[in-house]
């Protein structure tokens, strides 16, 4: 989130952050945001028996700010399927493996058990199959013989504050093409950050 903030404004994007909603209230990005005047908003998931009534308390806070697109970072909560329809085709998160791989949790440690030489991030679409939209961009890292999940982490995160607001930029600039499920860039630039 504060890599999408700060280069949003550093690159003067047509586009603003208007608001970090979080649904715990001891996430960090509440501070960063207000200390650089963004609106924030808490949604604790805590409060709420249901799931669906989470999700329709989070939908009324995120219409609050009529957003063009949703960025999920760090929000380590499955959204329902009529909470993702209703922002379907304007929902971006990033997920720290190359999807379709190591969907879910645990991506680093999957990674190296399974002896992959390369890892990575992904940002896609959000649809109601968990870490499965079409996939806008990724970027890749090596998995070295020495790394452990920490270490391939590390580096998976790195590219991750560059991808993310990379992908976030081209769908404000109107550069994005979805179409039977695939995803292309509309001035053909590659969508793969090695």
């Amino acid at each position: 989130m504060q890599a999408v903030v700060r280069r949003c404004a550093a690159e003067a994007w047509p586009a603003r952050v208007v608001a970090v909603i979080a649904n715990r209230p001891d996430a960090a990005g509440l501070v960063f945001a207000a200390e650089h005047g963004i609106a924030t908003t808490v949604v604790d998931h805590t409060a709420f028996a249901t799931r669906e009534a989470f999700d329709t308390a989070l939908a009324e806070a995120v219409d609050a700010q009529q957003p063009d697109l949703l960025l999920l970072a760090g929000f380590m909560r499955i959204l329902g399927a009529e909470f993702v329809r209703r922002y379907e085709g304007r929902m971006l998160n990033i997920h720290p493996s190359l999807l379709p791989l190591f969907p879910g949790l645990h991506t680093h440690r999957r990674a190296l058990e399974a002896g992959c030489k390369l890892a990575g991030a992904t940002v896609h679409f959000v649809t109601t199959d968990l870490d499965h939209g079409p996939i806008v961009a990724q970027a890749v890292v090596p998995a070295l013989p020495d790394d452990d999940e920490d270490t391939l982490a590390a580096r998976v995160l790195a590219r991750e504050h560059v991808l993310y607001p990379l992908a976030a930029r081209w769908f404000v600039e109107g550069r994005l093409r979805l179409a039977d499920g695939i995803v292309t860039h509309a001035q053909g630039a590659a969508q793969l950050l090695l």
